[in-house]
């Protein structure tokens, strides 16, 4: 059966089921050595992890593609009302599309980049992310989180660790979530002026809880 005819004789939950088996097999093979080749290969595979499917968030609404994309990149989510986290891509909660709306975003170990942060732009009740260990989050990425309004009117909390691409200008970019109430900062190597970073905040948000445990 050629590829075309094979993907219309599944639905879409055998899909999404197939997805997740996939993904769990390719997470254990990263375990495996790294070489040039692996290297390149693991960066093509995550951008198609990465991809922003826009037809997709029209049908199913942008809560759903977005936890799918967090998802299908490591990442987990919360839902208002519930205390679980949801790390299973197979296990991603079903029905009306309005009711399960993200809380909170765990990036850790997570191969979330900027191409697919436009599954950010609907969320309207994101008020955590905690990226850490996020090898490829970079300052772009944390100027794109500052210019979505809708994460300018929610947003409560933000964790930065271990992030090895985020310099002062990403982490200054964030100044613009206006809301943010606190704000952890570790183990960034890339900040080189920690004084102005405090100073700009204060400027910016006074109100805020800024932690730093910053070399």
């Amino acid at each position: 059966i050629c590829s075309a005819a094979w993907e219309q004789r599944l639905t879409c939950t055998d899909q999404i089921m197939l997805f997740g088996k996939i993904s769990r097999q390719l997470c254990g093979l990263k375990k495996l050595p790294w070489s040039y080749e692996s290297r390149y290969f693991w960066g093509w595979l995550n951008a198609v992890f990465n991809k922003v499917d826009y037809e997709r968030i029209r049908d199913v609404g942008p809560d759903r593609a977005a936890s799918e994309w967090l998802l299908r990149c490591g990442a987990m989510v919360r839902y208002h009302g519930q205390e679980r986290w949801q790390n299973n891509y197979n296990n991603l909660p079903t029905g009306p599309l309005n009711k399960y709306k993200i809380q909170a975003i765990d990036a850790t170990d997570s191969c979330i980049m900027g191409i697919g942060f436009d599954h950010m732009e609907g969320l309207q009740h994101v008020e955590k992310i905690r990226l850490c260990k996020c090898h490829y989050i970079e300052d772009d990425c944390l100027e794109r989180l500052g210019q979505l309004e809708n994460l300018q009117k929610s947003m409560l909390e933000m964790e930065i660790i271990s992030c090895g691409n985020v310099t002062d200008r990403g982490i200054i970019a964030l100044h613009h979530l206006r809301k943010l109430k606190y704000l952890l900062l570790s183990d960034l190597p890339g900040i080189r002026d920690k004084e102005n970073l405090v100073q700009a905040f204060k400027t910016a948000l006074p109100s805020l809880e800024l932690k730093l445990d910053l070399k």
